[in-house]
């Protein structure tokens, strides 16, 4: 099968049918400042010279019933008559502007934690509500409003990855709780703009998935988890209560899941008692996509027998938003829920004033003079500035996990690029991504750094299976049409219809609708920012292109890209035996609409294929042979591992994983690259843990590369020469295989990551080579700390090797004498150095008094007395060189 979903006879409108499609409710004129009506201009909910929650208060009560209940809704309808525009809540912006066009692609979330880098992540956040902003108020000047050109941004992801099953694990920053929570707070303020000292929110940040939430995926609409009390209030919480207390973080998404029988968007103790009660929020609530109609859908969790019961539960709840699905808006059934005395409007008007209060804190209702972020321009979209801080960001994301001394690799040195990875542009952006600026393939960035004549490719095999990963565009000197006079004539007649339709429906005998451009076409490798046929902005359209195709070579041929494709009447879905020179009829249709997964902005048209009949075994030894090392870019992409997807395949299933070993035919092709005799460097490609047990024990060298963005290429050449040494740290452990590790949806920490793992790991948490060493010595920590106070820390660090470089002090600490199941250790601080060649720095940490605590059984905090042991150094102990580490034990009175 082929690797991309939009392939064959399966198209946009097959995967997209049955969706309702987002409403296209009036908006006042976009000459109008910002989102103003003239009308309504001295209304109080207009004057900002008032309090928040007084504007709030006066637009609310102007409202009625039906008007409050449809603004529930991620796609808002207009209030024309109070001059409120449509808004559409969802956007997208993981690791960049997603889904929204070009946008800088930074490495995705789980690469941005190997960075250990609270000072990045919150500089990478700013370049993002930057560019956010600009879209927001460029859609605005188009009068569009659209999923995905709003400033309601849901991200970050600060589940745990508990297990590394989970193929949506890439979107989290790891298995540590303080880790995920550190960097959950650098993001929340650099994408709401904490730190600018305005009156006026940059943006939404939204922390999800609330809460016990890290798959399966196939399962998660209908499981009930049951974590104890203590791994709740230890692992699952943590983050989430971090980011609340130390950031004003206006948005939080509930979960698809139920815990402990209750769904999570309606269930009181998560909502109320702990979120609104205990941690103190104060923000909306939106659900997961299609989250309150799985409390009465029957394949799903089934709690409830009607949508108006559902709504009704999630609204009393305190789920403020509904994110619909198929099925629409649940929340309309709110009539009928205030009806049945199932609710009253009382909380209805609630939840509608959180949502009004985020509104006018964006500035939506202001002149835009007032707003200082409106001043942002397009040009900060992949500006100078954010491509080189997204390089800077990969270069810190890329571990090494191993190296026999054969990297950094010498000047002249000639090597072999191999591997299916090697020209993936997937592996650049994982999924929840925008569209790279200027992307840089792995293969590019070696070739611009040693040149075309150093560097010999071959892809080598398949990732897995007959999913392959080195497509090419179709070229225009294999198209041919005939003109009216029955002769070949080069390229494609293209049929653009003004509006969607899908594949079923244009190939059916009835469809009569009229083109609105007619025009011929070299191929078919198309990205339009604007409509092609007026030049509109997220416009929908469909396309048909009717032709000729002429290989100039024969082959067994595998089609991908974003069309349906028939070769001779016939839907292609698999391989197709092609001769050189023969004509072959071909039908290729392409549609977009205003809806999830792909949108209307900035859609791309594209017909790809590649010759599976090549030996590209043979292909990769001999490019081998030529060389003085190779490089393999192999592992997998988001395309295997990621969201609910219904892929079945050894090792994977609907977007999990069933073991997280390298696809065999990866390492059959390692081994035979090995024994060649060459060094084989190996860049490991994937948004999870993988098992690379034979690899780690015969290859040179190894680097784990996460999904880089779109400085993939030059960062990774960078760091293979020498230029910089690596620096990034695993914020998740490599397990040797998962046959040791608790069942996916056992919920219990028990022999979970680094905190409580019995056994042997492959790489352990925070682990990651560099081209130099660094001495950790002079701890200095009290003897004898009191309970309940601030514990300070002191430790010398030397940089011993030959180049500046960058480290990452670890805390961690034991509780050796705890009653309850403590961690074996817990990272309670991290810190990046600089140093240059043989320069020292002292590293002073002050970890507050909650460090010195522990949970137990029933999930309460209590205070620790006892013995201590203190580590600050490049990893964990025992996993690292001994004078790479510094050790203390302490006494707790």
């Amino acid at each position: 099968m082929n690797k991309h979903f939009l392939v064959g006879v399966i198209t946009l409108g097959v995967i997209l049918q049955g969706l309702t499609a987002c409403s296209k409710s009036a908006a006042p004129n976009a000459n109008q400042p910002q989102d103003t009506a003239a009308s309504t201009a001295t209304y109080p909910f207009r004057d900002a010279s008032l309090s928040v929650d007084a504007r709030v208060d006066d637009l609310v009560s102007r409202l009625t019933t039906t008007e409050k209940i449809a603004q529930m809704f991620n796609d808002t309808p207009a209030i024309e008559r109070l001059g409120i525009p449509a808004y559409n809540w969802w956007n997208e912006s993981l690791h960049g502007v997603a889904r929204a066009g070009k946008a800088t692609v930074y490495p995705q979330a789980i690469g941005l934690a190997s960075t250990f880098d609270e000072d990045l992540m919150l500089r990478v956040a700013t370049s993002i509500s930057d560019e956010g902003r600009a879209k927001y108020h460029d859609f605005l000047s188009k009068d569009v409003r659209t999923i995905y050109g709003g400033l309601t941004f849901w991200s970050p992801n600060i589940n745990i990855f508990r297990d590394p099953r989970w193929g949506r694990g890439q979107e989290t920053y790891g298995e540590d709780p303080f880790l995920t929570g550190r960097m959950a707070i650098n993001f929340v303020k650099g994408i709401q703009g904490e730190n600018d000292n305005s009156d006026y929110l940059k943006a939404v940040a939204t922390i999800k998935h609330y809460a016990v939430h890290s798959g399966p995926e196939k399962t998660r609409h209908s499981d009930d988890y049951h974590p104890t009390r203590k791994d709740l209030f230890e692992t699952y919480l943590p983050a989430f209560r971090m980011a609340i207390a130390e950031t004003n973080v206006q948005s939080l998404m509930c979960a698809y899941n139920r815990v402990d029988g209750a769904p999570a968007c309606g269930n009181n103790e998560l909502m109320q008692e702990i979120l609104r009660g205990d941690m103190g929020f104060n923000g909306y609530v939106v659900s997961d996509c299609g989250a309150i109609a799985d409390f009465y859908e029957s394949r799903s969790h089934h709690v409830v027998d009607s949508p108006a019961e559902a709504a009704a539960w999630a609204v009393k709840s305190g789920t403020d938003l509904n994110c619909g699905d198929s099925h629409g808006n649940t929340y309309t059934n709110l009539h009928y829920a205030l009806q049945q005395g199932l609710i009253t409007e009382d909380y209805i008007d609630i939840a509608v004033k959180r949502l009004f209060k985020a509104r006018i804190k964006l500035g939506m209702f202001d002149e835009q003079d007032r707003v200082p972020y409106s001043e942002i321009g397009m040009d900060v979209v992949g500006s100078p500035k954010h491509l080189a801080l997204t390089q800077e960001a990969a270069e810190k994301s890329i571990v090494l996990l191993k190296n026999n001394g054969v990297l950094p690799l010498k000047a002249g040195v000639k090597v072999a690029v191999i591997g299916p990875n090697a020209v993936d542009e997937d592996v650049l952006v994982g999924n929840y991504h925008g569209v790279p600026v200027k992307p840089v393939l792995p293969l590019e960035g070696i070739v611009n750094r040693v040149g075309e004549a150093n560097v010999f490719y071959a892809p080598g095999s398949a990732q897995i299976a007959d999913i392959y990963s080195h497509y090419e565009p179709i070229s225009a000197e294999n198209f041919y049409h005939k003109d009216a006079n029955g002769n070949l004539a080069a390229g494609l007649k293209a049929e653009y219809y003004a509006d969607y339709y899908n594949a079923a429906e244009i190939n059916d005998d009835t469809f009569s609708a009229t083109p609105a451009l007619n025009r011929i076409d070299a191929d078919i490798n198309f990205s339009w920012p604007v409509s092609p046929i007026d030049n509109s902005l997220d416009d929908e359209f469909s396309a048909v292109w009717t032709g000729i195709l002429k290989p100039k070579k024969s082959g067994s041929y595998r089609f991908s890209g974003t069309v349906a494709l028939a070769i001779n009447g016939k839907p292609v879905n698999g391989a197709v035996n092609l001769k050189a020179g023969e004509s072959y009829n071909i039908k290729a249709i392409f549609g977009v609409q205003k809806w999830w997964p792909v949108n209307a902005i900035h859609p791309y048209g594209k017909l790809t294929w590649l010759d599976e009949s090549r030996d590209l075994e043979e292909e990769a030894l001999a490019a081998a042979r030529k060389a003085d090392v190779i490089i393999f870019m192999g592992g997998i992409d988001a395309h295997l591992e990621g969201e609910e997807m219904p892929l079945e395949l050894d090792g994977f299933t609907h977007g999990d994983r069933t073991h997280i070993n390298l696809p065999k035919v990866q390492t059959n092709l390692l081994k035979q690259l090995k024994a060649t005799g060459k060094p084989v460097v190996m860049v490991n490609f994937s948004g999870s843990a993988m098992a690379l047990n034979w690899e780690s024990e015969k290859l040179d060298a190894i680097l784990q590369a996460f999904y880089p963005g779109e400085a993939t290429g030059t960062a990774l050449a960078n760091i293979l020469w020498g230029d910089v040494s690596p620096s990034g740290r695993l914020p998740v452990t490599f397990y040797k295989g998962v046959d040791d590790l608790p069942a996916f949806n056992d919920y219990h920490m028990e022999n979970r990551t680094y905190k409580f793992y019995r056994g042997e790991p492959l790489y352990a948490f925070g682990h990651g080579l560099g081209y130099v060493d660094f001495a950790y010595n002079n701890l200095v920590v009290a003897n004898t700390a009191e309970a309940g106070k601030a514990l300070p820390i002191a430790v010398s660090v030397t940089n011993t090797g030959k180049m500046q470089a960058e480290d990452v002090a670890q805390v961690y600490i034991s509780l050796l004498d705890a009653p309850a199941n403590t961690p074996i250790r817990d990272l309670k601080a991290f810190k990046r150095t600089k140093l240059a060649a043989g320069e020292s720095t002292e590293l002073e940490f002050n970890l507050p008094a909650r460090v010195l605590t522990y949970i137990d059984d029933n999930g309460k905090t209590q205070t620790y007395t006892g013995r201590v042991e203190v580590t600050v150094g490049s990893g964990q102990k025992g996993y690292v060189k001994e004078n790479a580490i510094a050790v203390a034990t302490i006494n707790v009175q």
